[in-house]
């Protein structure tokens, strides 16, 4: 049986009980997951296409590559795509999580990924074999690295790489022969820099070698019951990708991809759900401060990267006592083990409960 590291939320457990036992109940910030509606023109599609009888196919419906490769010009500056460039997945976490083991990766080779970051980059990289490795300079990479993760904006810190920052990985993937995956997941979340895709002129010069950028539709159309992404960039290796992925049934349902065609083809639903984002995030991040608390990075995402010059699980244990959940920063890495990540991904009355019980008694 494979061995890997406990699933770090079970460790919460104590922390939600506490928090459960306020008067006003729990107001949980703890997981990035949705709670407002999926948009209606998604439930349309996924029901129009419900009579789904036949086996989907890997590389998708050309309407679903076409969806993908249209958002990708439209909205993220990416041009030369063809339908071999693209792929949709089961939600991105499969990606993030397999991809190292799709690329052949093992024993001797490096999985590099952001110092706080998402823990299924390290985990992806222990379940092939490799060697997991957190870095945040390009240049300290090692000749063996074989795989580079970078996360823009971030989870979760919310940190927003700039395109001379791009251009840094880019350039040292290319020496190490590596291939650079950029979760781009959050991307339609930026507040105070502009997220860039890795697959920008700017930041690629129109060559996509040996890059993949990976896009969900879970935040940005609230939608992550629906498991719905896709990967974007070098063909050749996204039709490797393909390959193997039809021996394994790496396939998103019919339905699924046809309710991502509508999502793909419509902006207004994203901007509608930024408003609401933006709203809770100018409740949040001032009470939050008031309270004593620092807020570092979180120029973009669904999150606030929050400190107050402690421990992560004393900060936890305090907030549980006003009966608010929080994610601690262990669960990102060592390095974030002072820090909480606080989701904006609550009702407006939950954020506003949150922001009244971080007043002085």
């Amino acid at each position: 049986m494979l061995q890997l590291p406990g699933f770090p939320w079970d460790s919460l457990a104590a922390a939600k009980s506490r928090a459960a036992q306020h008067p006003g109940g729990i107001v949980d910030l703890s997981v990035g997951t949705p709670v407002d509606d999926t948009p209606d023109i998604a439930r349309a599609a996924l029901d129009a296409a419900s009579n789904a009888h036949g086996y989907p196919t890997v590389w998708g419906t050309e309407e679903c590559r076409d969806a993908i490769v249209g958002y990708m010009e439209r909205r993220w500056a990416s041009p030369v795509l063809t339908h071999e460039s693209v792929m949709p997945v089961i939600g991105t976490k499969e990606i993030v999580g397999w991809l190292p083991t799709l690329l052949g990766l093992g024993a001797g080779d490096v999985v590099a990924f952001p110092q706080e970051a998402y823990p299924t980059y390290e985990i992806g990289a222990l379940t092939c074999g490799a060697e997991p490795l957190a870095c945040d300079d390009p240049a300290e990479l090692p000749e063996s690295t074989k795989l580079i993760w970078i996360n823009s904006p971030s989870n979760p810190t919310g940190r927003i790489l700039s395109v001379d920052e791009l251009r840094a990985f880019v350039a040292r993937a290319r020496e190490l022969g590596a291939v650079l995956a950029s979760d781009e997941c959050y991307g339609e979340f930026a507040w105070d820099a502009e997220a860039v895709s890795v697959l920008d002129p700017r930041v690629s010069d129109g060559d996509h070698t040996g890059l993949l950028a990976v896009h969900s539709v879970s935040k940005r159309s609230n939608a992550a019951g629906y498991r719905a992404g896709f990967v974007v960039g070098d063909a050749g290796l996204v039709q490797g990708l393909v390959g193997l992925r039809k021996h394994l049934g790496m396939m998103v349902p019919a339905p699924v991809q046809s309710a991502l065609v509508a999502m793909l083809g419509d902006q207004a639903h994203v901007e509608e759900q930024r408003e609401r984002y933006l709203a809770r995030r100018a409740v949040l991040r001032p009470a939050l401060e008031a309270a004593g608390f620092t807020i570092d990075h979180s120029e973009g995402s669904l999150y606030l990267w929050a400190t107050r010059g402690e421990d992560c699980r004393a900060t936890v244990d305090w907030l549980a006592e006003r009966g608010i959940l929080v994610a601690p920063g262990d669960f990102y890495g060592p390095d974030a083990a002072r820090h909480v990540r606080v989701a904006l991904t609550a009702t407006n009355e939950r954020i506003a409960a949150a922001a009244d019980r971080l007043k002085p008694a």
